[in-house]
């Protein structure tokens, strides 16, 4: 095993001062336990907007806190859900008479340590509210769910979210809106390598040279089939139509379209499967009127990508389009 660490042990805390250090005037970290908040929390009279989850798959969700997304961020061990302690912390240093929006992915350990800190806040009078996304079409249910995985779709939860709490919407209606975009996101992923977790030191699972896994989880869960390496056009095709079919996406639909690398895929590869989406969805009559391309959602090292449509309306696109300033994610400001 090869990775740029000292210690397994120490590898989520080395790198949160990392964070700190490259983005003092975006955020500030609180260690032990650890979670990642806005530099100007709490902010008052707006609903704090909090997510989290495993490390291991950044830029989210550390990376995403800042004005116009989130307010704080629990991070876990690498691939390992946060504990309620963090997600009470990040709870207690942003979240005012406005209340909070906890965005929770869909696995069993996010879900039940998640909604342990909620009780503890609603014990100290605090309006604090869940929402669970599970926009991965790829499986119904998985040994590390309950239902589908939250995956690509989290990213654009977040920021909507976000904007819609920065402009000063209320807790019921950031979480109308939450529900919402849940309702009409879906993702799916496809992995031509295996991540390795640090303190396992090798790949957590093998493919033959001639294979991918089609319908890849963020921790290298089994998707829906192995299947042989195929031609981009014929790949990235299986894709969208499992998207598409899902929801499903119809002729005159207006999406977003969010092309995802899961950490070790070059932009080279990424924005020529964009591309080929893109014409996908327009043989379709579904138009693609706002993108994001890049590595946002990732799973360590893995080869692979994973796509997510949004059905947009204008509500929808003036929150994307309104700015944001993260470590990973800014424009308009």
């Amino acid at each position: 095993m090869k990775k740029i660490i000292n210690d397994p042990a120490t590898v989520v805390t080395e790198s949160l001062r990392g964070l700190e250090a490259a983005h003092s005037d975006l955020l500030r970290v609180g260690y032990d336990p650890d979670h990642v908040v806005r530099a100007d929390a709490p902010v008052g009279g707006k609903v704090a907007v909090i997510s989290g989850g495993g490390s291991g798959h950044e830029p989210l969700h550390g990376g995403f806190v800042g004005t116009g997304m989130l307010h704080a961020a629990v991070p876990g061990a690498v691939f390992t859900s946060p504990t309620p302690d963090g997600v009470q912390a990040a709870i207690s240093a942003t979240t005012g008479a406005a209340g909070a929006l906890l965005i929770v992915k869909n696995y069993t350990g996010d879900v039940l340590n998640f909604e342990t800190a909620a009780e503890l806040a609603a014990a100290e009078d605090l309006d604090v509210r869940s929402v669970v996304i599970d926009d991965d079409v790829a499986v119904a249910d998985s040994t590390f769910t309950a239902g589908r995985r939250g995956v690509g779709g989290t990213v654009l939860l977040e920021k909507l979210t976000g904007a819609a709490s920065e402009r000063g919407d209320g807790l019921d209606a950031v979480e109308a809106l939450a529900r919402k975009v849940i309702g009409q996101v879906r993702s799916i992923g496809v992995a031509l390598t295996a991540p390795t977790v640090p303190h396992v030191g090798e790949p957590s699972f093998e493919l033959a040279a001639d294979e991918i896994e089609f319908g890849i989880g963020i921790h290298g869960e089994p998707g829906r089939e192995r299947v042989k390496a195929e031609p981009a056009d014929q790949l990235v095709e299986r894709l969208v139509a499992a998207v598409v079919d899902d929801l499903p996406f119809a002729d005159g639909d207006e999406v977003l379209l969010f092309t995802n690398s899961m950490g070790g895929t070059p932009l080279l590869e990424l924005y020529l499967a964009h591309g080929i989406a893109e014409r996908a969805l327009a043989q379709r009559g579904i138009r693609v009127t706002r993108r994001l391309v890049g590595p946002y959602i990732t799973s360590l090292e893995m080869q692979g990508i994973s796509v997510t449509l949004l059905r947009m309306d204008d509500e929808l696109t003036e929150l994307w389009d309104a700015p944001v300033c993260t470590p990973a994610l800014r424009w308009g400001m």
